[in-house]
């Protein structure tokens, strides 16, 4: 599991020009089911993507193939991480060491 951790470096103007092709490349994530939560953070720097995959390097792939990448207005964080314990919601997404 993955936490995908946006900061803008740009002003929010230009963030918010594309952030309906954000919210494009977002959904098409979830219909794929590798992010199963996202949002922004607050304050308003940046957002936060939780996703789920084995391969960091295609992780890392998709993040550089957001709309707010390809334009320079925000850097990723990639953060990995074993999900030993989840509510009963995430059950499917457990891991075990």
């Amino acid at each position: 599991m993955f936490v995908l951790e946006l900061s803008y470096t740009a002003p929010l103007d230009r963030v918010d020009a594309l952030m309906k092709d954000h919210v494009a490349w977002l959904d098409a994530q979830y219909t794929a089911g590798v992010f199963i939560a996202s949002g922004r953070k607050n304050p308003r720097d940046g957002g936060v993507i939780l996703a789920v995959g084995d391969d960091r390097t295609e992780i890392e792939r998709l993040a550089a193939s957001d709309p707010f990448v390809v334009n320079g207005v925000c850097a990723y964080r990639i953060t990995e991480f074993i999900a030993t314990k989840t509510s009963d919601a995430l059950a499917p997404y457990r891991q075990q060491l």
